[in-house]
């Protein structure tokens, strides 16, 4: 079994990208969406050291998810990810043989909310606009926020 699930903070936008190929009806190629986790260690790499460790692990994530990361993603954010481990290897321009190893994504959702934060690099937030309320365990979601909603 091959199954990987992280939690993390990216370290930066993600970097999309579209395949060359596109079909009949003209749109554009499926999204390759690369980005970085930085997945905090429980154990420091210098046992006298109290100082945090984290290890930074590449994610690769294709079509929807792709579209998703582009949209939605930004560094500092905090988000889960599982998927599958690929390994692979390509020589570089030297002639010296480079080994990698990616997460590729089947899902990622967000660990915290937009006002969260992360790294102060995220710019959601609900400026001008009232709070939801929370009644009876279920958040009301104000009237004319929807089309910025993932999902509908």
């Amino acid at each position: 079994m091959n199954k990987v699930i992280l939690i993390g903070r990216l370290t930066r936008d993600p970097e999309v990208r579209y395949s060359q190929s596109s079909n009949s009806a003209g749109e554009s190629g499926m999204a390759i969406a690369k980005y970085t986790l930085a997945v905090d260690r429980r154990v420091s790499r210098n046992s006298n050291s109290d100082e945090p460790t984290a290890d930074f692990i590449y994610c690769t994530a294709f079509g929807k998810a792709g579209e998703f990361a582009e949209k939605y993603f930004r560094k500092g954010i905090k988000i889960a990810v599982s998927g599958r481990i690929q390994t692979g290897s390509y020589t570089n321009k030297d002639g010296v043989k480079v080994y990698t190893t990616d997460v590729i994504v089947d899902e990622q959702e967000f660990c915290e909310s937009k006002n969260a934060g992360g790294e102060g690099n995220y710019s959601g937030g609900n400026i001008g606009r009232p709070e939801p309320s929370a009644s009876d365990g279920f958040m009301n979601i104000p009237d004319g926020i929807d089309e910025e909603l993932p999902f509908n």
